[in-house]
């Protein structure tokens, strides 16, 4: 009798923003051009550090793989949020809930531990210069690049497989624009004290170990930037951690406030108006944020993305 799942729910009904239909209409717009935004600046950034051999660094590297991981982000999510805008039937099936939870927790975990990967690089390249080429190797930061997508896939995997292997019993409809895991684990008709503990080690491992590494290694980089005799090299060793620093408050301010603070059990309690703008801010603002951060930031990108949007003519 325990195994009375998917018997019973075969697809989710996501309400998003169905009670208010002039709304979803201004929403639809919206999000169709930060989306596009979001695809454009981002694909620019990826072609800039690929073809642009001055950003064929590490923390070019990174910042690379920050933005493919946006578009991927983005995409599982906003497309169906997109249609659903327009369709009356709001629903989705149980195995695309399930893939749309899997791809969202993944990228999520992934960029957590990306972050927390170019503050230490940037905390060598720092404090460490002269140690920089050899501590920042290829080798090195391609594994640590790779480590965070493994890391952040197999936490998914972990989550997700947990989430819907759960009972819901007939209780389809999810209060959210998207298959969001703790939209659906309140759809649970069992206990879910499992899921709540194996959040809380999600939770340690892919937000607050990474913002330690963050806030230690800035907290050394401030260190050293004080103790520089030159302005010039103050400004500019401040200058190379600002678009990344600036990323990290908009993300972690906005993630913290989504799964760090207490949520309600009661499956028929509403979600906050707050909680949805929230989540709209982090699942769509941000992705759009971080290109545009890192342009205006960063005079290497601005350079590099100046010469793929306006070429030079090869000389003669």
């Amino acid at each position: 009798m325990e195994r009375i799942n998917r018997t019973f729910v075969t697809e989710f009904l996501l309400l998003g923003l169905s009670g208010y239909p002039r709304l979803e209409i201004i929403f639809f717009v919206l999000i169709l051009v930060m989306y596009l935004v979001i695809l454009f600046g981002n694909s620019v950034l990826i072609i800039a550090s690929i073809f642009d051999s001055h950003l064929h660094t590490p923390m070019y590297f990174f910042l690379s793989n920050l933005s493919f991981l946006d578009i991927c982000y983005t995409t599982t999510s906003i497309p169906s949020t997109l249609v659903s805008f327009l369709s009356k039937k709001k629903t989705i099936s149980f195995t695309g809930c399930a893939t749309q939870m899997f791809l969202g927790f993944a990228m999520g975990s992934t960029e957590c531990l990306l972050l927390g990967m170019m503050a230490f690089d940037r905390y060598v390249a720092i404090c460490n210069p002269l140690r920089y080429p050899i501590i920042m190797n290829k080798t090195v930061y391609v594994l640590m690049a790779s480590g965070s997508w493994l890391s952040g896939g197999i936490n998914s995997v972990v989550q997700t497989a947990l989430a819907m292997q759960l009972p819901f019993c007939g209780n389809n409809v999810i209060n959210h624009f998207s298959c969001e895991i703790l939209a659906v684990l309140k759809l649970a008709c069992a206990d879910i004290s499992l899921n709540v503990i194996t959040m809380v080690v999600s939770n340690m491992a892919f937000l607050v170990l990474p913002l330690l590494v963050i806030f230690f290694s800035y907290l050394f980089i401030l260190y050293t930037i004080l103790r520089m005799n030159s302005a010039k090299g103050r400004r500019k060793a401040f200058s190379t951690c600002s678009a990344h620093l600036t990323v990290v408050i908009i993300f972690y301010g906005t993630i913290f406030f989504m799964y760090a603070k207490p949520k309600s059990k009661d499956p028929l309690d509403k979600l906050q108006a707050t909680d949805k703008l929230i989540s709209m801010f982090y699942g769509v603002v941000t992705p759009m944020l971080n290109p545009i951060i890192y342009s205006l930031r960063n005079k290497d990108v601005k350079a590099a993305v100046r010469n793929l949007l306006n070429p030079k003519p090869s000389p003669q």
